[in-house]
Order: C-alpha cells, then sequence, then structure tokens
C-alpha cells in the first residue's frame, strides 16, 4: 500500500505554498501525467462493460453515484482542479492556477480563457461560479455538498473565481476534483442532465441503467486525451457477463472483479488483470439514530463479532488490506498509525452484546451490488457473529435499485466507499452532521467542531493529533463497521493500452476513457 503522506513530502504551509506554485508554473501547459512506455495511438471504439448502474440512473453530477456514472461524468466533464496520478497533489485543469491567502481562507483561481463547451459557447468564470453554488446552496442534494460546506462566498472578481471560506482550509484545491463538481453551463441550473461540459467526449445516448455512448470532442482544449473515437458504456451488474463480454472480445474493458475469478482469467492469453491498490473499503453501515443500533453496546457488539482476517483471505482473496473502523487508511496523509487494531472477539462481543439489552434476531441487508463477494461476507458475518450469541439474519436485496432503496435508507446493510482526496474530504462527505450521504446517521456537534478544526490547523504536528482523535471517535461511537480496504480489481483486453493506476483510485480516478487507447 503507497503511503501518500511519505509520498508527497509536504508539510503544511508547504502544501499551501506548494499547491499555489503548481497551478502557476503549469499554467500554460497541459496535465503532467505519468510518461508513457508506447505512444497512443487514435481511433477505434472503446467498450466497457461495467456494475454500477441502475435504472434510477441520472445524468446530473450533483446526484451521480457508483461507477458508471462516476466515469460517465469524466467523459463529458472538467473539474476545477485534477490530482496527480502519482502522487495525489493537486494540478490545473478548468483551472490554470491558484494562490490561497496567508490565512488559507480566500483563494483566488485563475480559469482558462480558451475552452469552450460542447455546444460551442464559451465557458467563463460566471459558469464556474454557478457551478459551485448550486452544489453548495442551502437546497442542495449534492454529493459534493459536505466538501463545499465550509465556503461563505463565490464570486467573479475581475475575471478571476474568488471562493472565501468560512474556516481556513488548505486542501479546497483537492476537494475540487471530486466528480460531483463537473463545470456546467450555467452551473447546470438551466438543465442539469443535459451532459454538456469541456470534455474529451460528446455524449450520444443514455439509457439509466441500460448505456451511454459517447463521441470524440474533436474541439478539445487538450491533446493529450481522448484517444479513441467513440465510447460505448454497458451496463453489466451480472459479473458472469461481464466476464464471458470480455473473453469472447465483445467488450475491451471491465470493472470490478470477484478475487475468486482472477486466477481463471490470469491463464487467458488475451486477458489483463488491472490491480490498483486503493483508499476504498467494503463495510457495513448502522444507523446510529435507529434501533437497536442506537446503542453502542449494540454497536460494539458487532464490531468485535466480524473475523476481518477471513474477510480478507476468503471474500476479498488477499487484495486488499485490514481496516480498522475509521475511513482512512495509510494512503492518506497524517493517517493515524498508532492506534489499535480491532480483531474478531466473540467473548467481547457477546459481553457489550448482553450489556445492550437488545434480544432477538439482526436483519442485515446485502446484495451483490454492494461490493464483490458481499453476499458471501454477510454469510461469513452471520456465522462470525453466531458465536457471539447474536443472530443475524442476512437477507439478500436486488442488484437493480440497492443503492437508492437500500443504501442510506435501511438501518444495517453492506456498502461500499470509494477513495477521497484528503482526510478532510473523506470525513466531509459521510461523517459530519449536516453531510447529504451521512450513511451511519453519525451526528456529534463535537465531532464536527473536530473535523473544522483540524481542516484549518496549520500546524502539522497538531492535525495530525486532531485526526487521530477523529478516528477514535468514529471507530468507537460510529455506525461503521470496516473489515477490508479493498484493492481495485478491473480486467482489460490486452489490445487495451494506457491504463493509468491512479493512487488509490478505481477506474483511473473515473478518467479511464480519457486515458487509454487501443493498439491493433
Amino acid at each position: 500500500m503507497i503511503d501518500l503522506g511519505k509520498t508527497l513530502n509536504l508539510s503544511r504551509r508547504g502544501f499551501l505554498q506548494g499547491s499555489a506554485l503548481l497551478g502557476l508554473t503549469a499554467a500554460t501547459g497541459t496535465l503532467a501525467l505519468p510518461a508513457r512506455a508506447e505512444t497512443p495511438v487514435h481511433g477505434g471504439t472503446l467498450r466497457m462493460g461495467l456494475e454500477g448502474g441502475a435504472s434510477a440512473d441520472t445524468l446530473d453530477p450533483a446526484l451521480a453515484s457508483a461507477s458508471v456514472l462516476f466515469v460517465i461524468a469524466h467523459c463529458w466533464g472538467d473539474t476545477l482542479i485534477e490530482s496527480d496520478p502519482k502522487t495525489g497533489a493537486p494540478l490545473p485543469s478548468l483551472a490554470e492556477s491558484w494562490s490561497p491567502s496567508p490565512d488559507a481562507k480566500v483563494w483566488t483561481f485563475k480559469i482558462r480563457k480558451d475552452v469552450r463547451f460542447h455546444d460551442g459557447k464559451p465557458m467563463k468564470v460566471a459558469d464556474a461560479v454557478a457551478t459551485l453554488e448550486r452544489h453548495a446552496g442551502a437546497k442542495s442534494q449534492s454529493g459534493a455538498l459536505g466538501l463545499l460546506s465550509g465556503i461563505d462566498r463565490i464570486e467573479d472578481k475581475a475575471g478571476d473565481l474568488v471562493i472565501t471560506l468560512k474556516e481556513a482550509n488548505a486542501d479546497l484545491p483537492l476537494a475540487l476534483t471530486d466528480y460531483h463538481l463537473q463545470i456546467q453551463p450555467n452551473g447546470g441550473n438551466d438543465d442539469p442532465n443535459a451532459a454538456i461540459g469541456t470534455g474529451p467526449y460528446k455524449l450520444l445516448k443514455f439509457e439509466p441503467g441500460v448505456r451511454a455512448t459517447f463521441e470524440r470532442n474533436k474541439d478539445d482544449w487538450r491533446q493529450d486525451r481522448g484517444y479513441v473515437d467513440n465510447v460505448e458504456i454497458t451496463v453489466m451488474n451480472d459479473l458472469t457477463a461481464r466476464i464471458a463480454a470480455l473473453q469472447s472480445g465483445e467488450i475491451d474493458f471491465i470493472n470490478t472483479l470477484a478475487p475468486k475469478v482472477v486466477p481463471l482469467l490470469k491463464r487467458s492469453d488475451s486477458v489483463e488483470i488491472l490491480r490498483t491498490p486503493g483508499k476504498g473499503f467494503y463495510s457495513f453501515l448502522m444507523h446510529c439514530d435507529t434501533a437497536p443500533f442506537d446503542n453502542n453496546d449494540l454497536r460494539m457488539a458487532l464490531k468485535l463479532a466480524i473475523d476481518r482476517e477471513a474477510i480478507l483471505k476468503q471474500v476479498v482473496g488477499g487484495f486488499g488490506t485490514i481496516g480498522n473502523d475509521y475511513p482512512v487508511n495509510a494512503s492518506y496523509a497524517l493517517a493515524p498509525t498508532d492506534i489499535e487494531q480491532r480483531v474478531y472477539d466473540p467473548e467481547k462481543a457477546a459481553f457489550h452484546y448482553k450489556k445492550s439489552g437488545h434480544d432477538g434476531p439482526i436483519l442485515l441487508r446485502t446484495s451483490d451490488a454492494a461490493f464483490p463477494g458481499a453476499v458471501d461476507a454477510a454469510q461469513l458475518f452471520q456465522m462470525n457473529a453466531a458465536k457471539a450469541g447474536i443472530t443475524l439474519n442476512v437477507e439478500r436485496e436486488p442488484a437493480d435499485g440497492y443503492w437508492t432503496e437500500v443504501w442510506n435508507n435501511k438501518p444495517f446493510c453492506a456498502s461500499y466507499w470509494g477513495p477521497r482526496p484528503t482526510q478532510d474530504a473523506r470525513y466531509s462527505t459521510s461523517y459530519v452532521s449536516t453531510a447529504e450521504w451521512n450513511d451511519t446517521r453519525f451526528k456529534r456537534p463535537d465531532f464536527d467542531k473536530l473535523v473544522i478544526e483540524a481542516r484549518g490547523e496549520l500546524d502539522e504536528t497538531k492535525r495530525r493529533a486532531l485526526y487521530r482523535q477523529i478516528a477514535l471517535m468514529v471507530r468507537d461511537e460510529g455506525g461503521l463497521i470496516l473489515p477490508v480496504f479493498n484493492d481495485y480489481l478491473n480486467a482489460s483486453s490486452k489490445k487495451l493500452k494506457g491504463f493509468v493506476h491512479d493512487i488509490g483510485n478505481d477506474l483511473s480516478n473515473g478518467r479511464i476513457a480519457s486515458r487509454v487507447w487501443l493498439q491493433a
């Protein structure tokens, strides 16, 4: 597992200065992607079979979730900032440079003047302002709302985008890399589902839960991406169907392999396994405000009643690392390194279960859509818990609609979270009280205060200590059961070239379609 903190080797103040310098030095160039061993080939149709689509999917990037919409958003859109695939540091995109005030409360972004939307209209600073305002507004349901909650004002000042924060935040450029924040004409207020952006491909057709097709944007403002003529994304939530399509040559790339199929696919001369260490994790979520999970002893009993090592070996096939019930691993800068690892302990689990006063079965919902092996993991959890005297009833839910009907709605279910660029982004997205995606209903004013304090702390030692305190609070009092951080397991035809293993991120951080090409 890559240690992002060591890779970046940046102090808190160095990050402030370095990010601004990085933006200025790259103002007139293209993004610094890793050097390619081969020269990109133009042309052809990239065909992807992806898990993670549903009939309720929408093109509005504010509401995007799961793999299919993640990739679709990066086909047609661009964010203000991107992240370096090797280090995770911020890189220019639609914002060609940026600089913070000394207290990191006011950020000024220089917006490119040579970029046009797919409809031919020039992209202006006003479009960036409107986009961020729509996602940060009081009535917003955007998945990026938690990331933008600290914004006080978003303005066009003398042709620059100026963001004034309520509290200091040196991580703001990285927060703006979030895939929900695709810049749209008038911020998407006129038609958030139009999929008109500045990205490498133009949308041709979208059938929710079925497919999406694109053609190359011939007027793309960048020359280092968008090598194929067309992109076809087919929703394939069934793993067997994805594998069959890849092996038959109908598809060039598939995502979300189950570890147990990797040895079989490795035998094929035409298939390449793409394994990327990640920040994403497989988990079980409990709503802290819903009985019986509103009792911390019950939550603790369930955290102690799961065999993490067994799930890593038997379900994940060893393709990952052990989790500790807080959503951060060593790939994050300033991650805690000295928190005692929680282990399977039926005796202690039984103690807390008895103390909780609960009696009777507990319903756990799971689905193949939650993560690869989620059904097997739930059944293994069921057997582990039985040894502590806890009865889990496992209910298998349909894949279609799981992310709209079960996740973030039912009080105990299997789930998956992808990576976030910073610890602050990770906690702000789904653990602060006001986060739209607070899927464990963990609502603690003292926790929220700690997150804000850590976000603005300039002393690296103090900030590390705050993040340790934050992690312990989630670990010991929250509703997250996190047995493993997963590696990303995808596969492609060997004629697919140029895949970038983006640090801690799946699907080349959603930009797979813009980065790869097809070799005849």
